[in-house]
């Protein structure tokens, strides 16, 4: 048989769809993509064999929102947002994104996918909502290219702009699409790249970029294709635009959105953080989900998101990077950690008690398919997809936290990549390095392709 045994694990978060449990000294063998046996004593003539002692193993993380074309805008003084009101901040950032080109839009998704896979994601949504004219239309065409090259279990927000500034959005003119142009192209990646199958590799979401920037006809078509070709919406919703939206159509986001269907089992919206008990109560009626981007709260988010009244509600909720926009790095595994030390922040001023620990690992795998319409991917068990990463835990800095590997990254955290990352069976990052791409031929075109914002 082909296929990877790891021998000895330490421990295996395994779950068979009734919870997540820790298995001690087990080994896991997977065939093909998927993951054949996790037990005691297992042998397999043919597989590959890795001494796993010391590994604890997890289910990879799925990240459900991304903009990976700001990988390139990172770090800069001069886009500082707690120096900057948001309109200086916009009439700053925009006029960079619109100078993007199709290369830059490629090696911006290699950059941000790279630092995901080394921190143990193995799905990813990319929410890639910016299309400059002069860029033209084959950017998620090369998204498509670059998650490939590297292995990355990718599916492609297809978003954009269609309301002008001069009607009231903050899109400049250069990047903005009509309707027509926006839907005829997400029909033409579904048709191209879709792949609804089990252990598909590459799909589409139909994601206009957010209510606030788009004519209503650009939604209602949305709705419209997404459910006749089968595949899940999204868009950014309550992030400081509630009352925007209300002033202009006499609803906020949620209301705005329902009433045209813009909602359900099939929908996830990102961020989130200023809706009210009702509208969290309407997205659970809805079985609508939710991108929790944790990271961003710490520099634009007027409030906490309010996860622990989600959680009692029964909302879906998932665990998103966001774009360097407003989260500096592409790593998930820090959202978690991230996620579960601003809730204990909030606690004392919320009557909702902080969800356990583990659970926002489970926001980061299972919640992650769950908006992502699948369930094949985010746990550990015979049968799933062999998606997984591997921290050795023989290390200074994991002593005294061994005893609970579920708690591990959302309370202590983990401050390097993993020892593995295993996507779809193969193993894509072992030991520091790529398996099937030089990090420093991805680094030289990524500068090179970043040199155009220098000039």
């Amino acid at each position: 048989m082909t296929g990877v045994l790891l021998k000895n694990c330490a421990a295996v978060i395994v779950d068979h769809g009734n919870g997540a449990e820790v298995l001690r000294d087990v080994d896991l063998l997977t065939e093909g993509p998927a993951i054949q046996a996790i037990r005691s004593n297992l042998s397999a003539p043919g597989a590959t064999a890795k001494d796993a002692s010391g590994w604890f193993i997890y289910p990879g993380l799925v990240n459900t929102h991304h903009h990976f074309f700001q990988t390139f805008v990172r770090n800069r003084a001069d886009l500082d947002w707690t120096k900057l009101s948001l309109i200086e901040w916009l009439d700053l950032i925009y006029p960079i994104f619109s100078r993007l080109t199709e290369d830059c839009f490629y090696h911006s998704s290699l950059t941000a996918m790279s630092e995901l896979i080394k921190h143990g994601c193995t799905t990813a949504m990319d929410h890639q909502y910016c299309f400059p004219r002069h860029a033209g239309k084959r950017l998620i065409d090369r998204q498509f290219e670059a998650a490939e090259r590297l292995g990355l279990r990718f599916h492609a927000g297809r978003g954009g702009n269609t309301l002008p500034k001069s009607e009231g959005s903050t899109i400049p003119d250069e990047m903005l699409e009509t309707t027509d142009e926006f839907i005829a192209d997400c029909e033409r990646i579904i048709d191209a790249y879709h792949e609804p199958g089990r252990f598909s590799m590459r799909q589409v979401v139909v994601a206009p970029c957010q209510p606030v920037n788009c004519y209503k006809d650009t939604m209602v078509q949305s709705v419209a294709l997404a459910r006749d070709k089968g595949v899940v919406l999204h868009t950014h919703v309550g992030e400081g635009e509630s009352l925007v939206m209300e002033a202009r159509t006499g609803q906020r986001t949620v209301a705005y959105l329902e009433n045209m269907d813009f909602a359900g089992n099939d929908t996830f919206y990102a961020h989130c953080w200023e809706l009210t008990q009702d509208e969290l109560t309407s997205l659970a009626a809805s079985g609508t989900g939710v991108s929790h981007c944790p990271e961003p709260v710490y520099l634009v988010g007027a409030e906490i998101t309010d996860i622990p009244a989600m959680d009692a509600l029964g909302v879906r909720v998932s665990l998103g990077a966001d774009g360097a926009a407003s989260n500096d790095n592409s790593n998930l595994m820090h959202c978690i950690h991230s996620a579960y030390m601003l809730q204990c922040l909030a606690a004392s001023k919320r009557n909702d008690p902080v969800p356990a620990p583990a659970t926002f690992l489970d926001y980061a795998t299972k919640g992650g398919a769950s908006a992502l319409g699948r369930d094949d991917i985010g746990r550990l068990a015979p049968g799933m997809a062999a998606d997984l990463f591997a921290i050795d835990t023989r290390r200074m800095e994991y002593v005294g936290t061994r005893h609970d590997p579920l708690s591990l990254i959302p309370k202590v955290g983990i401050g390097r990549p993993t020892d593995m990352t295993m996507i779809n069976g193969q193993i894509v990052w072992e030991s520091g390095a790529f398996t099937n791409v030089d990090e420093d031929s991805l680094f030289r075109g990524a500068e090179q392709a970043l040199s155009i914002l220098e000039t």
